[in-house]
C-alpha cells in the first residue's frame, strides 16, 4: 500500500504530531462509495435559486449524492467563510459576511425547506467569533422561520459551534426551540491542539451540559471522527465523559482528508471497530448511536432520532 508523503518533512518540529499509524492513501474497499447511478438534479436547483450555503458542499460530504438524491441536504448559515482554522476542515478560513448581507436567509432556508418538503431539516454554520453573540441570534432567527413556515411538527436539529460555552449564547439558541441541539466534540482530548487549535474539549463538554441545564427535555447529540491517531480506548473514554455530560446521541465516522494541506489520515479504521464503539455507546446509556466509516453528524438524522425515540 502507497503510502502519504510526510506533511513535516523539512519542517522544523513538524507541522503536526507524528500519528500512531501508518498515514495510507489507498482506500479500503468498505470505503469505496460509488456515486448513484441516477442524480436527480432538483435539490442542487432549489438551493442554487435560494442562494444557500451547504456543508453538503463546503465540507465536500462524501454522501452529497445519496442525500440529494433523496431531497436531504444540511444547511450552513452565516456565510461561507470560518473565522476559525479546523487543521480537518474543508469550509475556507476567512472574514465573515456582514450580517445585513445575510438578513434574508432565515427566511431562504425556510423556503427551501418547504420546497424539499423536508420533515427533518438540520442547520449548521461556519464559526463566527467575529460576531457579539458569535452568530446565536442568528440561529434563532433561522429556527423561527422554519417554524413559521413550516409549521410545528417539523423536526429542527441545529449543529452548532461552540460559541466559547457563552450561556447567553447557547440560551438565545435554546429558546427559539430546536428539537435537537447537535455540538461535535470531533476528537479525543488529546488530539484538540493539533486538530482543533481554536476549540477546547473540555469547553465542548460544558456546551452540552449547559444545554441540558437549560432545557432538561432538549435532545443533544455530539460527533466524533475516527482515524486520526486516537487509540479505541481514548475513543470510548471520549464517549463515555459524553454520555457523563448528558449527551444522548452519538455519532462516529472515519476522517477522510480533504486535501493535502489538512491533517493526514493516520488510519482507516474498519467496521468491526466501529460496532464497537456503537455498542459501547449504547451500554453506557445512549439514546442512540450511529458509528460507522461513512456516518456524519447530519447523515440520515432523521433516521438516528427514530431510532432514539424507540
Amino acid at each position: 500500500m502507497e503510502q502519504e508523503q510526510d506533511p513535516n518533512a523539512g519542517r522544523e518540529g513538524g507541522l503536526y504530531p507524528k500519528p500512531e499509524r501508518k498515514r495510507v492513501r489507498e482506500f479500503p474497499e468498505w470505503l469505496r462509495k460509488p456515486w448513484p447511478a441516477r442524480y436527480d438534479t432538483r435539490t442542487q436547483e432549489i438551493l442554487a435559486g435560494l442562494k444557500l450555503n451547504t456543508v453538503c458542499q463546503s465540507a465536500e460530504c462524501p454522501n452529497l449524492g445519496e442525500c440529494w438524491n433523496r431531497g436531504a441536504a444540511t444547511f450552513m448559515v452565516l456565510g461561507e467563510s470560518c473565522t476559525r482554522a479546523c487543521h480537518f476542515c474543508a469550509v475556507k478560513t476567512g472574514r465573515g459576511e456582514s450580517l445585513e448581507k445575510l438578513a434574508d436567509e432565515p427566511q431562504r432556508v425556510a423556503e427551501a425547506t418547504r420546497q424539499l418538503g423536508l420533515k427533518h431539516v438540520v442547520v449548521t454554520s461556519v464559526a463566527r467569533d467575529d460576531l457579539a453573540d458569535e452568530g446565536a441570534g442568528h440561529f434563532a432567527r433561522v429556527i423561527r422561520a422554519l417554524r413559521e413556515t413550516c409549521g410545528p411538527e417539523l423536526i429542527i436539529e441545529v449543529l452548532v459551534p461552540d460559541f466559547h460555552a457563552r450561556e447567553d449564547c447557547l440560551r438565545a439558541v435554546v429558546e427559539a426551540g430546536p428539537d435537537v441541539f447537535n455540538h461535535n466534540t470531533e476528537t479525543i482530548e488529546r488530539l484538540h491542539p493539533p486538530v482543533r487549535p481554536q476549540g477546547n474539549y473540555r469547553r465542548s463538554l460544558e456546551v452540552l451540559q449547559t444545554v441540558k441545564r437549560l432545557d432538561a427535555r432538549m435532545t443533544t447529540k455530539s460527533g466524533l471522527m475516527a482515524g486520526l491517531g486516537e487509540t479505541p480506548d481514548e475513543v470510548k473514554q471520549t464517549i463515555r465523559e459524553l454520555r457523563e455530560a448528558s449527551c444522548e446521541i452519538l455519532t462516529v465516522g472515519q476522517y477522510l482528508r480533504p486535501s493535502p494541506q489538512h491533517l493526514p489520515v493516520a488510519e482507516y479504521v474498519t467496521p468491526e471497530i466501529f460496532k464497537e464503539y456503537e455498542r459501547h455507546a449504547l451500554a453506557l446509556g445512549f439514546k442512540a448511536a450511529a458509528c460507522g466509516p461513512f456516518v456524519r453528524s447530519s447523515y440520515q438524522a432523521e433516521q438516528v432520532l427514530v431510532d432514539a425515540k424507540h
